[in-house]
């Protein structure tokens, strides 16, 4: 596999000019896939434009300046994905990576209170050894708990860096969840019913904006309003 990327093969969630130049830094193995997310010097550089060259990002980075999830970062090519939250402290402003209407990952300022927090969704149930219920989250984090309480495609709040759980969100009638893929990517709805396929085929989750979508692209975000802050111009 290639460590090096040309910005014309850039993954389209990257939010960044693909003809001005030739090369871009390619994403480390992490907690995101490389299709959906960015590494942390192309988020610091181009999308919050703290410096103006890779050399002046990957100082700033290197000093121990950025904290992503709550925890120091210190690999430039760390990948950088949907509900991650970068933290600022020299500048005192804190970011959470989410999708525009476009269907790119963009930083959304946030406050200071919403940045010890971070919203993941349940991608899989496992029984490990004791008999206990571990829970695998899009974010590449595993947590335990108890049995019975939580499905896949369920959405937590989680303290940062903790990760003590402070709230859940279902994948149900009347939920607020945010499309992280697809024609309708970025854009907020009400889920309206979810359908289980008895086939090979995906579930579907319709909403009441009249759309419908696969699973895999619903991302519950609140209940009866979204517990993030997002730009206005993504709400359907």
């Amino acid at each position: 596999m290639s460590k090096h990327m040309k910005r014309l093969a850039s993954p389209k969630v990257w939010s960044i000019p693909k003809k001005k130049h030739i090369w871009a830094t390619k994403q480390s193995p992490g907690p995101h896939p490389v299709k959906r997310s960015v590494p942390l010097l192309i988020m610091i550089r181009d999308m919050l434009e703290y410096c103006d060259t890779a050399r002046e990002g990957k100082r700033i980075i290197g000093d121990r300046n950025i904290l992503v999830d709550g925890r120091i970062i210190t690999n430039y090519k760390m990948p950088v994905g949907f509900m991650d939250v970068i933290t600022i402290p020299k500048a005192k402003e804190d970011f959470r990576a989410l999708l525009d209407v476009r269907g790119k990952i963009r930083p959304i300022k946030i406050t200071k209170d919403r940045a010890q927090w971070k919203l993941v969704r349940i991608e899989n149930i496992t029984v490990i050894k004791g008999a206990k219920t571990q829970l695998n989250l899009h974010d590449g984090r595993n947590v335990l708990v108890e049995k019975g309480k939580y499905k896949t495609g369920d959405v937590l709040k989680i303290e940062l860096p903790s990760q003590k759980i402070l709230d859940y969100y279902a994948l149900e009638k009347g939920n607020m969840a945010m499309i992280i893929g697809g024609k309708h990517s970025g854009q907020i709805g009400t889920i309206e019913n979810y359908s289980v396929v008895r086939s090979p085929k995906p579930n579907i989750v319709k909403f009441k904006e009249g759309f419908s979508t696969i699973k895999d692209h619903v991302f519950v975000v609140g209940k009866k309003s979204p517990e993030i802050t997002i730009p206005e111009v993504s709400i359907v």
